[in-house]
């Protein structure tokens, strides 16, 4: 099968499938999800295992606009209205859920739970405080959500992705302490820093250029072009790594760098408001092919092992957990309203 013929049947399964979920009143991102698992290799096969890898240029393209989308949303007025409560709430509920996943997963593993020894523990908690931002930022949008919960709900987003790191930088340090003996204070901490603090100012680079550049373009399609040159550019230099001896690691987060671009461009450019707008309406089939392509890759064989299936109920349940007590608990600390701590 082709590429492009692959592109379109994944294209027309998601908005097929959301005819049909529109009835039962759910969101499109689900609609596509399972318009991807039917087309995938785990249902009909239409899409094979080797054409969903070789779309992860999709994937990757399509987090770019996500991120750029999320950063475009932080004005200064904004930020100084909502202040530091998506911080502490964006902190609490990442720890929150690595906290609950850890006690649950360490329960189990003394409960003589085979393959579960305290560095893997450690390590599967670690990736429980990650949010993907696609899902939410497109519900919001979908459903055209405006309000104090959609105002601080952007930004802990966009955060979440900063304490993901650093959490998972440091779980997987001393997972592998365990494992060795030693630890490196340089893998644990300095690296995942300098991945943030770098991919902030790579990204505010960007947003710099982009907003001096811009303004030598007066049409509507070239300023779009340009926009969208700029997120894939952002994108792609987020890939660069770079190594300086035997631990120090220079690497960059492709949805801070896209993040910041557009916080960045946003405020420095009178006209971003157009330009971002029409971004949006161009990059709908992207986010389409993003998640027909997500559900495409689910395995529905490991539901076939019962034991995987209850460990992963269980994951899920403490993940849910720890960040839903996590966000209303620190939501309730930092007086937000009462939406915003009920949901």
């Amino acid at each position: 099968m082709t590429t492009l013929l692959a592109l379109s049947i994944a294209i027309i399964a998601g908005l097929v499938v959301s005819r049909f979920i529109k009835l039962v009143h759910m969101p499109n991102v689900t609609a596509f999800l399972i318009g991807g698992l039917l087309i995938g290799p785990s249902v009909l096969g239409i899409l094979s295992q080797d054409m969903t890898d070789s779309l992860s240029i999709i994937t990757e393209a399509a987090l770019g606009f996500i991120a750029y989308s999320i950063g475009a949303e932080f004005k200064l007025s904004y930020l100084k209205r909502i202040g530091t409560k998506p911080v502490v709430i964006t902190i609490c509920e990442g720890l929150g859920a690595v906290l609950v996943v850890d006690i649950v997963l360490i329960i189990l593993s003394l409960c003589g739970v085979s393959g579960f020894d305290l560095p893997m523990c450690i390590t599967l908690g670690a990736i429980a405080s990650a949010t993907a931002p696609a899902a939410t930022l497109m519900v919001i949008r979908q459903y055209k959500a405006k309000g104090p919960l959609t105002d601080i709900l952007l930004p802990i987003v966009a955060l979440d992705d900063a304490v993901g790191l650093i959490v998972f930088a440091v779980s997987n340090g001393i997972a592998k302490a365990l494992n060795s003996g030693s630890i490196s204070l340089v893998s644990v901490l300095v690296n995942p820093i300098l991945e943030i603090v770098l991919s902030l100012v790579m990204g505010a680079a960007l947003g710099w250029v982009f907003s001096l550049v811009e303004k030598y373009f007066n049409s509507g399609s070239k300023r779009l072009s340009l926009a969208v040159g700029f997120v894939v550019l952002s994108a792609g230099l987020s890939k660069l790594e770079f190594h300086l001896g035997s631990e120090l690691e220079i690497g960059f987060s492709s949805l801070l760098v896209c993040m910041m671009c557009a916080t960045i461009f946003c405020n420095l450019c009178d006209f971003s408001e157009e330009i971002m707008y029409k971004t949006d309406r161009w990059t709908a089939p992207v986010y389409v092919l993003f998640f027909v392509l997500s559900g495409a890759e689910l395995d529905l064989r490991v539901f076939a092992d019962w034991a995987v299936v209850g460990i992963g109920l269980m994951y899920i349940l403490a993940r849910s957990t720890g960040k839903i007590l996590g966000a209303s608990v620190s939501a309730r600390m930092m007086h937000c309203q009462e939406s915003i701590c009920k949901y």
